[in-house]
């Protein structure tokens, strides 16, 4: 008895190691004769009394099994080619989407519950195997498989597999069609937050530097050429106007990613009696969409989101450029800290400014993502087309690179260290002052062109005689028109240039103050926006 017992646990053995090693050259994609002929020899050398027709009975029930995983599988006569199958699973980008997946199904089978479509015992060991599910997805205790072809199929099947036939209910009354936007719009709108709190951020260090360099003089520049001085303090804070814009279209692209397409199905609803306000509420939407054709149709929010993060990034570049030449020792105006520069395989002595390179850089990427999503978008008939499948990596390429940039360039500007002196000195030069001469005429009665013209002739006497304004005697001076007098000395100061340009927007030192105030106050405001919604 003892002698059969173990006959049979060791030929048990050799049909497990047989299965698996059939198994693994059906995935390797084993030609069917080789497969056969593999399974033959191995069979005899088990012991096993296989034929060919058995088994090729048994590689096609391997290829039946992968189909038995799939969910729709009810009408098909026929296997799903396996090229079909890997050039159609989604599982490898939209596997990011587990949390909002999940979160949407807990919200979706507490619906159902309170409209008596499941039972207090179901939604509870389904709710409870979900959070189960995550923890495991999390911790990689899960393989994620491609014959499942999406997220969604995924965490379903393993649901199913865990509780049964009460899984199954948990489809009830939607479509993965409205299920993968409810998850995009989820994804979206968290990730709008976190950009937004990371443009606040830099918003914060540039209030900071803008309220330190208030009076710190710079050149102001047209077309790359100097033209007037400005504060250090004004040149920041212009940036600062540009990410507060950025802010307001996220806040306002927000709105309308924030609309709730669950319970839309696959294009008309469903004819069981849901409740869209409740999944609303649960899953902290303003409202359910109004047209359930239109929510499962159209990506619109998703071009909205990259759009507006191609002027995030638009910006990013603008800032990063500027502070690249103001690097070049030819400017000397900015230095970084070395943690944030790259060295030369072949130069010693070089310091790159790669991080702000590849901000500029990835700039395009973030555009062409824009692009693409536009032309996927551009020929679609309504409802889910198999296209939209395609939605996914530019979003998410998005997210990933506009959420490095931002980070890397908020611990860039923290660091960043002016040279007040060098920016001096390069502002007295090239005549930045000839505006305020213009005026100083205008002001003594003189028409603008008129004063134009005449301190056009005092530049080009400056440049024969190898002069600035602040050479020339007051006699030389008094020489280009009688209406100039003593107190055009105090024109030619350059620290009343900045002083006497105080109005609302002014580059004095006072107006960029009052500036730094007004943005810190709206920093403040858009912090306890955000708290807020975290909290809730």
């Amino acid at each position: 008895c003892f002698n059969q017992a173990f006959v049979w646990k060791v030929r048990s053995a050799k049909v497990v190691v047989w299965l698996l090693a059939t198994k693994l050259l059906t995935k390797l994609d084993f030609k069917q004769s080789r497969l056969v002929e593999f399974s033959r020899c191995h069979g005899f050398l088990l012991g096993l009394n296989t034929t060919a027709n058995q088994t090729h009975k048994m590689s096609e029930n391997i290829a039946t099994e992968i189909m038995n995983m799939k969910l729709w599988k009810g009408c098909f006569k026929q296997n799903l080619n396996k090229f079909v199958e890997q050039f159609t699973e989604s599982i490898t980008v939209d596997r990011r989407l587990y949390k909002e997946d999940i979160e949407g199904s807990i919200a979706h089978v507490t619906m159902l519950h309170s409209c008596g479509l499941v039972k207090e015992e179901e939604k509870e060991i389904i709710i409870k195997t979900l959070q189960e599910i995550q923890v495991d997805i999390e911790q990689n205790r899960i393989e994620l498989k491609t014959e499942l072809e999406d997220i969604h199929m995924n965490i379903e099947s393993e649901l199913i597999k865990r509780i049964g036939d009460t899984g199954r209910k948990l489809h009830t009354g939607r479509s993965r069609n409205d299920q993968i936007v409810t998850d995009l719009r989820m994804y979206t709108r968290k990730h709008i937050d976190v950009i937004i709190e990371l443009l606040l951020t830099i918003m914060k260090h540039l209030a900071n530097l803008s309220e330190k360099h208030a009076k710190t003089i710079m050149p102001g520049f047209t077309h790359f050429q100097i033209a007037q001085p400005i504060s250090l303090g004004h040149y920041l804070l212009a940036y600062a106007c540009m990410f507060q814009r950025d802010i307001n279209r996220l806040i306002d692209c927000r709105k309308r990613v924030n609309i709730n397409p669950l319970g839309s199905a696959a294009l008309a609803g469903t004819t069981h009696h849901i409740n869209r306000y409740l999944t609303s509420k649960l899953l902290h939407f303003d409202e359910p969409s109004e047209n359930c054709l239109d929510s499962i149709s159209d990506r619109d929010f998703v071009i909205e989101f990259i759009s507006t993060c191609c002027l995030i990034v638009m910006h990013l570049s603008r800032i990063s450029e500027e502070f690249i030449i103001f690097m070049n020792p030819q400017f000397n105006f900015l230095s970084l800290p070395e943690s944030f520069l790259t060295g030369s395989s072949i130069m010693p002595q070089k310091k790159n400014p790669d991080v702000l390179e590849l901000i500029r850089g990835k700039t395009g990427r973030i555009y062409a993502n824009l692009i693409n999503i536009l032309t996927t978008m551009k020929c679609q008939t309504l409802a889910y087309n198999r296209d939209l499948q395609e939605d996914k990596l530019p979003l998410f390429d998005t997210v990933d690179n506009i959420i490095m940039c931002l980070v890397a360039f908020g611990k860039l500007i923290e660091k960043s260290i002016f040279n007040e002196q060098e920016m001096y000195q390069t502002a007295i030069k090239g005549f930045g002052l000839s505006t305020d001469v213009v005026d100083y005429l205008v002001k003594k009665g003189l028409p603008f062109r008129t004063s134009h013209e005449i301190v056009g002739s005092m530049i080009k006497y400056c440049n024969d005689k190898h002069k600035t304004f602040s050479d020339l005697t007051l006699t030389e001076l008094k020489t280009f028109h009688n209406f100039i007098s003593d107190d055009i000395i105090d024109i030619l100061c350059i620290e009343n240039s900045l002083k006497f340009k105080n109005h609302v927007g002014g580059t004095s030192p006072d107006q960029v103050k009052i500036s730094v105030q007004t943005f810190r106050l709206y920093i403040q405001k858009i912090t306890n926006k955000l708290e807020f919604k975290f909290s809730d």
